[in-house]
């Protein structure tokens, strides 16, 4: 069971560090053929595409998606956990 618990972990701190660099590769100019870049956006894309489709379209030209995907990650690791163990 507790390498059960590592890899729950593990998965949802790696997911967490995607959104992370997802939101840093935004600030910057990456060309479309950067394979890290498609890469990141690829793995995260599935998580904040809902979320941001579900946020209401604001006059603030900010997405708060990947703020709210890691808090739900966050949330979603300690339920899963606190059931498992």
């Amino acid at each position: 069971m507790a390498i059960l618990y590592q890899v729950i972990r593990i998965a949802v701190e790696l997911m967490e560090w995607l959104i992370i660099a997802r939101v840093l590769l935004s600030w910057v100019n990456v060309g479309p053929n950067n394979q890290i870049a498609v890469f990141i956006y690829e793995m995260t894309e599935p998580i904040l595409k809902p979320i941001r489709s579900a946020m209401p379209r604001g006059s603030l030209p900010l997405d708060f998606s990947p703020l709210i995907a890691i808090i739900l990650l966050e949330f979603l690791q300690r339920l899963i956990l606190s059931v498992l163990f």
